[in-house]
């Protein structure tokens, strides 16, 4: 496997230098500052190609490109949009980056309630109550027809977690949720939040995959032209949000994407954090079921608590799911193949140093480091027991 990390830019408290020291090759990027649904010019891609490689690594992912949300919706001239989107991927693969992450969830990308959620070691990490997600979206959002979504005990709770909490935790968590978290390009205020919101009531689930179908039909034979390989990202959480329909966070959804396309260059970023919050989903057999289709690796684990709707990020080899056998997984993949998975350890707790300095939410440099080291020391282990010696490279 081609071991990664993934850095927001020139701007990341992480530099490329310190990058370097993890003993990852491979780099995980976009050019963040360009607006959705913008064309990135060839020389820019070329520019931070050639800064990443100055420093002695490879730009082996782009994550992501993002999907601007008129063609989630359908909405008229959303062909527009997607041209710029496959012009930018040719572009990208000219410049030699050829697998492609992407997601197709509506307004929001991944979200959390608590970036720094203290765990009994004094490290602290990113946590998802959804408690805390009712009460926003019920009295703080105060959405239009919410009540139909909860049952009264989810109301009891939502309204129970509000009134302990003073105005600041309010506003921390509106703008943990609203305002952005690393790589979703996209920030709202309260009522810009409610706008987008209201672009969706004609988009059910059915729309959404459609939409998707219609996108995939315009994009994928502009990038097989270049090589390139498109890696869907699951669903974080893999559940309706605000509303929403969201169509990529079980086995079932997984494959029926899979089938809108026979090509492999119709592919998926297999994200054990947001596939091992669905209780349902057998991480080893949703790698065994895409197969070829799986392009890229986010390795985390994810916790769920009493309320299997909430959960935290644990540490890379503890949580809800074995990566043991899911690593396994993806070696034999890799020999069967012949190919090399780009995986980077994702998030991370803040631990040591991380709590004291400036970090991006998620992704914290000594943290990543810790699960990077435990990830690594799986795949050697995993190799020595199935005889695949250097091969993991």
């Amino acid at each position: 496997m081609i071991e990664s990390w993934r850095w927001f830019g020139p701007q990341d408290p992480v530099s490329l230098t310190d990058v370097r020291q993890t003993g990852a090759s491979g780099i995980v990027t976009a050019l963040h500052e360009i607006p959705n649904g913008t064309f990135w010019p060839e020389e820019e891609i070329a520019a931070r190609r050639q800064m990443i490689e100055d420093a002695g690594l490879t730009w082996e992912v782009t994550e992501s490109i993002p999907v601007h949300e008129d063609i989630k919706t359908g909405a008229p001239g959303w062909e527009r949009w997607a041209r710029n989107w496959a012009e930018t991927a040719r572009a990208l693969a000219r410049q030699g980056v050829r697998t492609i992450c992407y997601n197709f969830m509506p307004v929001l990308d991944w979200t959390r309630t608590d970036l720094d959620f203290a765990l009994p070691d004094g490290a602290t990490a990113l946590r998802f109550e959804f408690a805390a997600y009712a009460a926003f979206d019920l009295f703080i959002l105060k959405r239009e027809g919410a009540e139909a979504d909860y049952g009264q005990e989810d109301i009891t709770a939502a309204e129970a977690y509000l009134a302990t909490r003073p105005e600041a935790e309010r506003e921390r968590l509106t703008a943990n949720i609203i305002a952005g978290l690393p790589g979703s390009e996209e920030s709202y205020t309260l009522d810009s939040f409610k706008t987008r919101l209201s672009a969706y009531r004609e988009t059910g689930r059915e729309e959404l995959f459609q939409n998707l179908q219609n996108f995939l039909d315009l994009v994928i034979p502009e990038i097989e032209e270049v090589g390139a390989v498109l890696a869907l990202h699951p669903d974080d959480p893999p559940r309706s949000l605000f509303g929403l329909p969201r169509i990529a966070g079980t086995q079932a959804d997984l494959e029926r994407i899979a089938a809108m396309h026979s090509s492999p260059s119709n592919g998926f970023t297999l994200c054990t954090g947001s596939l091992g919050v669905h209780p349902d989903n057998d991480l080893p057999a949703i790698a065994e079921s895409l197969g070829e289709r799986i392009h890229f690796a986010h390795l985390r684990a994810t916790r769920r608590e009493d309320d299997p709707r909430s959960f935290y990020e644990d540490a890379h080899l503890e949580g809800d799911i074995d990566m043991v056998a899911i690593i396994r997984a993806l070696r034999h993949l890799e020999t069967r193949t012949g190919k090399r998975i780009p995986m980077r350890p994702d998030h991370g707790h803040r631990i040591l140093n991380d709590l004291a300095g400036n970090s991006t939410p998620g992704y914290p440099a000594i943290g990543r480091l810790r699960g990077l080291g435990e990830l690594r020391g799986v795949i050697k282990a995993v190799d020595v027991l199935e005889g695949y010696g250097a091969a993991a490279g």
